[in-house]
């Protein structure tokens, strides 16, 4: 699997225990959703949903989305609709304007890093 994320904890939680390969992008979390949709228009797969848990887009800074490691044959039109809503239901949510305490930052990263971990058997075995 792939990790496409913006999460600094992912990427330092991954990095260290090197099952997955992995792509950080210290960008925003529509940003992470445009780089998912561009490699699935290069023919990856989703393998992890754009939206996974309860957290609302705008709730949250992170975003960390499995792709497979390399594009196959053809365009997944399953994956490319999965993602183009997920970037439309971003859109439907206004932004929030508030301040960010170091602790909620830690939390929305701890929040992140835990439905990436628990997507990781399911996804391999299950894939979108």
């Amino acid at each position: 699997m792939l990790i496409l994320t913006n999460n600094p904890l992912v990427n330092t939680k991954a990095s260290i225990e090197r099952q997955h390969l992995l792509a950080y992008h210290p960008v925003t979390y529509l940003q992470v959703l445009l780089l998912a949709r561009d490699f699935v228009h290069q023919g990856h797969r989703l393998l992890t949903h754009p939206l996974s848990g309860s957290v609302k887009p705008n709730e949250t800074l992170y975003k960390s989305i499995g792709i497979s490691e390399s594009p196959r044959d053809g365009l997944c039109f399953d994956s490319l609709r999965l993602i183009e809503d997920a970037i439309a239901a971003f859109k439907r949510f206004a932004p929030r304007d508030r301040e960010i305490t170091p602790q909620m930052d830690s939390d929305f990263q701890l929040v992140d890093w835990t439905l990436l971990q628990s997507a990781f058997s399911s996804a391999l075995t299950h894939p979108l």
